[in-house]
């Protein structure tokens, strides 16, 4: 590590209370080869969405509804060439023709609405479709989709506990892909017709689209069987009911879209919406957008460019936005900071996040997708996080990548470094020369504008924070030299940590002319210097668990920092004494009540050491001593307040673990808030991706 980042690091860590206590003042107030192949202008990217990426793929929805300001069409997507085939309107849903449950099927909507709010918060989720049978309107409700038959029997065995009262005396059925064609038409009208007939003999039957030969056809299928025994059962069934139509068995290759009437949206009346299910072994079909965008109900309904792949993936929908690298950057940078900052901060950002997509479109992680849009890749929320700044700063390094030895860099980033950034041994125990610890002093950007907060201690021997907008200092001192405060605002909150949390209990209130102690002066808790808890020993024993191998004690008594790397990251503790193991350092956010960052120092807020002549340390508890309130009156309390070197005061509270610190995120890469700072003192981005990144090259392929 570099002498510049030691010397960053002593400064923050002289604020930090793991330094001793030198006074007690008793009763006194206190990388994968990238091959430049492709071309800026029709670079396509796959994000997937939806996506659970545990030990298999699974989809996180059964069902996805869309609507559009303008038209959309479906057709087939054939080794990333679409053959379009028919306009559907703007809004439809859409699924896959897979493992399912019939529940039951009523002339009743109430009955089937009802049906939904039971299934609802459970696992096996609802959907209804309406159709003609029997000469009238029935309406199906099903579960699902399910990865596997077994699975779909499970289902069926807990969704009819769960609407037993609805049932009325059947059963719910396993479904499936199994399928018998009743004959083909030119189009849908003539098929309407068809599958009328289906319907008034009893039976289940649907309109399927295929193409061939450049033909698109509309086909009258009957039956969704879950296996070929079943649909044998079935065709002997409509030999009876259907004796002038000739059936044959629809093969299980055939690509096709089945289309359904989808009532599921309203519990209230049917609302029907087109919906369509993708079948066919390794069908891959395609919902085109259009220049409007795509509004996606399921993804809090946002909007997207360009277009949606759909395939059977594993027995689930998968759901797969394609759109061309840009586009998906015009998002991804704007989720990831402010339009907002500097043109040449933005710019950097949007060279790591092509750079990092591209690093993930080479490997096979995703299997399916080249990134997700969750923080497994990059954030992407659609159209809703562009700017016109982010556009700018997109296009004006468009096609542009972080390169070493010809390769695309993994290139991280997070949101503040802390002062200085990570070295990889200080993150995930990796190694390589991209990733270096360098001094990142712009870090402090991040709290330019932030408020101050006044730490103070009440009368009634209570600490808390008080913001500096509301309270002026009264120009008096206590015997110790510490300020006195008096607040100015009606209601002023004093709240546990220096921020506002609407979701945590306040330490007290104050009004104008009440008085308080003042024990320093603070940033507003930031992504640059920050406070949490105090954590109590149960808390931090709750995240601690099945994120260590070690033996964890009954109580917490003690945390030592122990170890740290390059930058000043924390790369082990002790607590009472014993080293405590994880997989790798960056777990000790997560572990310690999940704290911004491993750049940190912890302190036992009921202990204070006492530094004698002779250098001898002394940890002294604070339970039972006599303070002074701020009204010079003495109160009992188990606080006491405590002076360091620095005649920085703090006040000892029992039976807690304060955590002070710096940064936000594993600190890896690219500071996003230390790239603004640079932006702000004139650097270009090129100067700012190759500060955060060891010896690399901007390369345009």
């Amino acid at each position: 590590m570099s002498t510049n980042v030691n010397t960053t690091l002593k400064k923050w860590k002289k604020k930090l209370w793991l330094l001793p206590v030198v006074i007690l003042l008793a009763g006194t107030l206190p990388q994968s080869s990238y091959g430049a192949t492709s071309s800026v202008d029709n670079e396509k990217v796959r994000v997937g969405l939806f996506l659970d990426v545990g030990s298999t793929y699974s989809s996180t929805v059964p069902f996805v509804n869309v609507k559009s300001a303008g038209s959309l069409s479906i057709g087939q997507s054939n080794n990333g060439v679409v053959d379009s085939w028919v306009s559907i309107g703007n809004q439809a849903s859409f699924g896959i023709d897979g493992y399912r449950v019939k529940v039951l099927e009523t002339t009743d909507f109430a009955t089937a609405a009802t049906g939904i709010k039971l299934l609802q918060s459970t696992s096996d989720k609802p959907i209804v479709f309406s159709a003609s049978k029997n000469g009238g309107t029935v309406y199906q409700l099903y579960t699902g989709m399910y990865s596997s038959k077994a699975a779909a029997a499970t289902g069926a065995s807990r969704t009819a506990s769960a609407v037993r009262s609805i049932l009325n005396g059947q059963t719910p059925a396993v479904k499936g892909g199994f399928h018998l064609s009743a004959g083909s038409y030119a189009t849908e009208a003539q098929a309407n017709a068809g599958l009328a007939a289906v319907g008034a003999a009893g039976l289940d039957g649907f309109v399927a689209m295929t193409k061939s030969g450049g033909a698109l056809s509309y086909n009258v299928w009957v039956g969704e069987e879950a296996d070929a025994s079943a649909l044998a059962s079935i065709k002997s069934l409509a030999a009876t009911s259907l004796p002038d139509v000739a059936l044959t068995t629809v093969s299980s290759t055939q690509a096709a879209m089945i289309k359904r009437t989808n009532v599921t949206s309203s519990i209230t009346s049917p609302s029907p919406v087109d919906h369509y299910m993708v079948s066919g072994t390794d069908a891959k079909m395609m919902l085109q957008g259009n220049d409007s965008g795509t509004q996606v109900t399921e993804r809090s309904a946002r909007t997207y460019r360009g277009d949606f792949e759909m395939s059977n993936y594993n027995g689930q929908l998968a759901w797969i936005n394609v759109l061309p690298m840009e586009e998906y950057l015009y998002s991804v940078v704007g989720g990831e900071v402010s339009a907002s900052w500097p043109a040449e901060a933005l710019k950097a950002q949007a060279v790591a996040a092509r750079s990092y997509a591209r690093f993930q479109e080479q490997g096979s992680k995703f299997k399916i997708a080249d990134v997700v849009d969750t923080t497994l890749s990059q954030a992407y929320n659609g159209v809703s996080a562009e700017d016109k700044r982010i556009i700018a700063a997109v296009d004006a390094t468009a096609g542009e990548i972080v390169t070493k030895n010809n390769k695309v860099i993994e290139a991280i980033f997070s949101a503040n470094s802390g002062g200085a950034s990570a070295d990889p041994s200080e993150v995930w125990n990796g190694g390589g020369d991209v990733f270096v610890s360098v001094v990142s002093k712009e870090d402090a950007a991040s709290q330019a504008a932030l408020k101050n907060w006044y730490h103070v201690l009440l009368d009634n021997g209570k600490s808390g924070y008080v913001r500096e907008d509301n309270v002026k200092l009264s120009g008096k001192k206590t015997s110790a030299g510490l300020d006195y405060m008096t607040v100015t605002a009606k209601n002023t909150n004093v709240r546990p940590l220096p921020v506002v949390q609407s979701s945590v209990a306040m330490v007290g209130q104050m009004n104008p002319g009440d008085q308080a102690t003042v024990l320093e002066l603070l940033p507003e808790s930031n992504s640059y210097e920050w406070i949490r808890g105090p954590f109590t020993s149960a808390q931090l024993l709750a995240t601690l668990k099945g994120k260590t191998t070690s033996s964890l004690p009954s109580t917490i008594t003690s945390i030592q920092v122990s170890q740290r790397g390059p930058s000043g990251r924390v790369t082990e503790i002790k607590v009472n004494g014993a080293v405590v193991k994880v997989k790798y350092p960056d777990v000790f956010r997560s572990a310690l009540n999940s704290l911004p960052s491993t750049l940190f120092d912890v302190v036992n807020t009921a202990n204070y050491v006492v530094i004698g002549s002779n250098n001898d340390q002394n940890e002294m508890p604070a339970a039972g001593t006599v303070l002074l309130g701020s009204s010079g009156q003495g109160t009992g309390s188990s606080s006491t307040v405590i002076l360091n070197g620095d005649g920085v005061a703090r006040v000892t509270e029992a039976g807690g673990f304060l955590f002070t610190g710096n940064g936000n995120g594993h600190g890896l890469g690219m500071s996003q808030w230390g790239a603004k700072g640079m932006a702000d003192k004139g650097s270009n981005y090129k100067q700012i991706l190759q500060h955060y990144y060891n010896n690399v090259q901007i390369t345009k392929g």
